[in-house]
């Protein structure tokens, strides 16, 4: 890549990451290699379970094996990629691997936003409708409601994708990220990108809002009706059905408004310190939420424990 020739097009970009902290990144790479592991192994296991087990085979286990699969995808677009990064004294991606990784983080993550909406929905009609609920929450129904959140996610994905490729990039390659991060690949064309920005807010608006949005309603509703429930046991059994679901928006959606909610720094020194804990912040949340979320689900949940344990007695898999 010739930097000196400032007109002529990229073909490539190089992944900053933690270039400028060697220890650091020996001891990442063992830190993100385990959790990648585990997280490989717990969604993978709540996957098998959810086919498995006749008993899960409704529609709050079939949304938590979309979502143990989308965890899966969402690390795995993005984790080789910074284990590499952390073993490879040059990090250089191609244009079209950078494009490609950049679809595939934001598409999953947006797709979760979608997904979690409709898991609260499910909560919604299980707890206020109960006797609806067969009905409602169908097959014919709850099938096409995870395919939307799959397509509603990459759908919109497209867009921001095809709008950023299209941008020239035709001076600095350096992306100060461990990936193809959007907004980092942005910063880095040499031309107007409020059409961009644009359709990023959104985007944001549809795949963040909007399911936040519907959340938080479906909760409203949740708990007046067990407010309503005359028996503690009854408040408690209700709650519980929705707990692990309500831990995994609460860590996911506190995480984000965690990132992007905070002040940035106007010390020079002060801004150095607060890009590498962006990133530390950036990498974590890609790689801690997918882990936590099989962690919760099975902790929580007796149904699952339940089925895990029978898999392992009746030797249906091997750990």
């Amino acid at each position: 890549m010739d930097r000196s020739n400032q007109t002529s097009p990229l073909v490539g970009f190089i992944l900053l990451g933690l270039s400028a902290h060697p220890k650091l990144e020996k001891m990442f790479f063992v830190l993100i290699l385990l959790t990648y592991l585990v997280i490989l192994l717990g969604n993978g296991v709540l996957i098998v379970v959810t086919i498995l087990d006749s008993r899960l085979h409704t529609p709050m286990y079939f949304f938590l094996g979309n979502l143990s699969f989308l965890d899966i995808c969402y690390t795995t677009s993005s984790v080789p990629l910074v284990l590499d990064g952390f073993l490879t004294p040059q990090k250089t991606i191609s244009f079209s691997a950078c494009a490609i990784q950049m679809f595939l983080s934001f598409s999953m993550a947006g797709t979760e936003c979608v997904l979690l909406g409709m898991m609260a929905f499910d909560r919604y009609v299980a707890i206020c409708n109960p006797l609806r609920y067969p009905e409602v929450m169908s097959k014919p129904v709850y099938v096409p409601m995870a395919a939307g959140s799959w397509a509603a996610g990459s759908t919109s994905v497209v867009v921001q994708t095809s709008l950023a490729i299209q941008l020239p990039f035709c001076g600095n390659n350096v992306i100060n990220h461990f990936t193809c991060e959007i907004l980092a690949v942005l910063k880095l064309a040499c031309a107007d990108i409020s059409i961009n920005i644009i359709s990023m807010a959104m985007a944001n608006v549809i795949l963040l809002g909007i399911p936040v949005l519907f959340i938080f309603f479906s909760y409203v509703f949740i708990i007046a009706t067990i407010l309503k429930t005359p028996s503690a046991e009854g408040r408690k059994k209700a709650f519980s059905t929705c707990s692990a679901h309500l831990t995994v928006v609460f860590i996911f959606y506190g995480t984000i408004l965690f990132m992007y909610g905070k002040p940035k720094s106007k010390d020079p020194l002060g801004a150095d310190k607060q890009n590498l804990a962006d990133k530390l912040i950036s990498l974590f949340y890609g790689v801690v939420t997918p882990m936590l979320n099989p962690i919760i689900y099975s902790l929580r949940n007796k149904d699952v424990k339940a089925a895990v344990g029978n898999l392992v007695t009746e030797k249906r898999f091997t750990w």
